[in-house]
C-alpha cells in the first residue's frame, strides 16, 4: 500500500457535483413567493337562485326605469342586477362575498352583453358602500335584514327603494307586499331625514 489516500469513488464525485449545481440553480433562479392562504369565507346565507319571476316582479314592484342605480346584496349569480340592466335599462352592482359566484357573474354579464352596465364587488355587504344606489335588492334571512337595517337607513338617500325576497327587515313595516309564485316579497321607500 502506498501512502495516498483511496480516490473517492466515481458515484460519490458524482452526488457532490449534483449537490453542487442544484445549490447553484437555487441561487441564480429568481424565487416565487408563496402566496399567503386566504382566509376561508362563510357566507351568512348559502347561495339559492332567486326564481326568475320572482326577480323580475322584485324589481318592477320597485319601478326600475334607465335612472336606476340597482344593488343586489348578496348577489349570487347575479340575475337579478343581469336583469335590471337587459331589461330595464338600468345599471346594476352586485355585492357578493363568495369569489366563485362573482366570477360567475362577470361571466354571465359578458354573454348576456351588459358588462359595461353591472359591476360585480366582492365583499361583504356590511363593508361596501351603497350609498349611490337608486334601488336595493336583498334575499337573505330575517337576522341579516334586521342587522342591515341601520347601514340601509343611514347610507341610502331618501327615496331609494329597497325589496326584499320572503324576509322583512327587522320591524320597518313594508308599504308593499306581493305574492310572486308563492314567494312574498316586500317594498320600503328610504323616508326623509
Amino acid at each position: 500500500m502506498s501512502g495516498l489516500a483511496p480516490r473517492p469513488s466515481i458515484i460519490t464525485q458524482h452526488s457532490s457535483l449534483i449537490t453542487f449545481c442544484a445549490g447553484l440553480l437555487f441561487f441564480f433562479i429568481p424565487q416565487t413567493p408563496i402566496p399567503a392562504p386566504q382566509p376561508d369565507v362563510h357566507p351568512d346565507v348559502h347561495f339559492a337562485a332567486t326564481p326568475q319571476a320572482v326577480a323580475d316582479a322584485m324589481l318592477a314592484l320597485a319601478h326600475v326605469t334607465p335612472a336606476d342605480v340597482v344593488y343586489d346584496l348578496g348577489s349570487g349569480d347575479g340575475r337579478i342586477v343581469i336583469l335590471a340592466a337587459q331589461k330595464y335599462g338600468a345599471r346594476g352592482v352586485g355585492v357578493e362575498i363568495v369569489h366563485e359566484l362573482v366570477e360567475r357573474s362577470r361571466l354571465i354579464a359578458r354573454e348576456g352583453e351588459v358588462a359595461d352596465r353591472v359591476t360585480f364587488v366582492e365583499g361583504n355587504a356590511f363593508d361596501v358602500d351603497i350609498s349611490k344606489a337608486t334601488v336595493v335588492t336583498l334575499w337573505m334571512t330575517a337576522s341579516f335584514n334586521a342587522r342591515i337595517e341601520p347601514k340601509l337607513r343611514r347610507e341610502l338617500k331618501p327615496g331609494t327603494r329597497i325589496v326584499a325576497h320572503q324576509f322583512p327587515i327587522g320591524d320597518w313595516p313594508p308599504e308593499q307586499t306581493r305574492t310572486v309564485d308563492g314567494e312574498e316579497i316586500f317594498l320600503w321607500t328610504v323616508p326623509p331625514r
